[in-house]
């Protein structure tokens, strides 16, 4: 399932890398080349709303069998397209196929035991985290070899062979929402009414989302402008720093189910504030891009596990339908992040990026304050924000957060 998830979410991340080269081959502003991510978001949101519930009604196997395969052919889509009309039509519908990433982790939480549920999901969420960033660097070598194109035949054909592998692997599983399709959208919405903690864990995943999505929508950008002046597969290899973020989902996913929400939350928003300074540098240091890149990497998955590990807790007949309400906040924040940096960077250039960084991370702080001051709801964990005796574990946080940035600061002043 982690090897499945990966390569179901590495679909909506090839563009990234390459967004200077697609802008130079089809004549495109670098405003509108963002738009080629945006896209996939956008149509992978699509995806959660009317795609995902299909879990809590469907057989899971044969669903999930039919989104890959289909996905494949949405990948020729893109690789064959000669306009950027065809190109945005090819990663957004893409992306509303590669929801199959997300079928995937409710499948995985479902046939997990309650008390290795955090672990499990970290275990599959470590292989979404390797998917997205290794996917830059696979596309980087694959188009320095034989063009952006390249990277989509060889990702069609690699999804050709995983539908076979999952057909042979999954066992069958069928859903029992009991419900006919329009009453399962119609109680999808009504789980983000009825949820307090689902409404706070999404707003804060959409946050943390549109921080990760600003950070490599741009990214390609500063390092192929004058500052660096890289190749595709040399920006693609950059990736590989964001790696570290599949550690954070292991240990989130081990500190969710030791009760310890707070203590990620909490450190992961700091962190997740503290890299964009580490980032603002990077403009003319490549020690402090990398820690910036690493930082942001870690905190985002840190969040993001944390989140997933308490909304599955809530009601489990329902988790593909609280994952369809989760991740479509999700990923909305990801397209408007992608959307908002594509401006951003076209007037103020890097520099503007990561003011926006920071204004989106101090967003999120304010939204877990306010969860974390609002009465707990009855069917809360204790480890949500505001359960008593939490202020040791903020402490704590806080101060490990900042000796850890402290250390990084250190190591940037060592290596100038």
């Amino acid at each position: 399932m982690s090897v499945a998830v990966g390569l179901c979410v590495a679909s909506n991340y090839y563009a990234q890398p390459l967004l200077d080269t697609i802008a130079r081959d089809l004549h495109l502003s670098s405003a509108s080349a963002s738009l080629v991510v945006t896209g996939a978001q956008v149509g992978y949101a699509l995806g959660l709303v009317f795609v995902l519930p299909l879990g809590d009604l469907l057989e899971r196997r044969r669903l999930v069998c039919g989104l890959t395969l289909a996905t494949a052919f949405s990948l020729v889509l893109t690789a064959v397209a000669p306009n950027a009309g065809l190109l945005l039509a090819g990663t957004a519908v893409t992306g509303l196929l590669s929801v199959t990433a997300q079928v995937l982790l409710p499948f995985a939480a479902d046939l997990a035991a309650p008390h290795q549920r955090g672990r499990v999901v970290g275990t599959v969420m470590s292989g979404l985290v390797l998917g997205m960033l290794l996917a830059r660097t696979a596309s980087g070598g694959l188009a320095a070899i034989g063009g952006w194109r390249t990277v989509y035949w060889v990702a069609a054909l690699a999804m050709l062979a995983l539908t076979a592998a999952l057909h042979l692997a999954l066992p069958q599983y069928r859903g029992a929402a009991g419900l006919d399709y329009g009453r399962l959208l119609r109680s999808t919405a009504r789980l983000l009414v009825e949820e307090p903690v689902l409404r706070a864990r999404a707003a804060i995943g959409m946050l943390a989302f549109a921080c990760f999505s600003a950070l490599w929508t741009s990214l390609a950008f500063l390092l192929s402008g004058p500052g660096y002046g890289w190749s595709d597969s040399e920006i693609g290899t950059l990736g590989l720093a964001g790696a570290a973020g599949a550690v954070a989902a292991q240990l989130a996913g081990r500190l969710a189910d030791r009760g310890r929400t707070t203590l990620t939350t909490v450190a992961s928003a700091l962190v997740l504030l503290g890299s964009w300074g580490l980032l603002g540098l990077g403009a003319h240091s490549l020690v402090a891009l990398i820690a910036g890149i690493v930082l942001l990497d870690l905190a985002h998955q840190g969040v993001h596990i944390t989140n997933q590990s308490l909304i599955y807790a809530l009601r489990p007949e329902a988790r593909g339908r609280i994952t369809s309400a989760y991740m479509t906040c999700y990923f909305a924040g990801g397209a408007i992040g992608s959307a908002l940096v594509g401006v951003v960077h076209a007037h103020y250039g890097w520099s503007g990026v990561c003011v926006l960084g920071v204004v989106m991370s101090l967003l999120l702080c304010l939204v877990w304050a306010v969860s974390a001051r609002a009465p707990r709801d009855r069917g809360m964990r204790r480890s949500e924000p505001g359960a008593p005796g939490e202020l040791g574990t903020v402490v704590g946080a806080a101060v490990t957060a900042a000796g850890l940035l402290a250390l990084v600061a250190v190591a940037i002043r060592l290596f100038r």
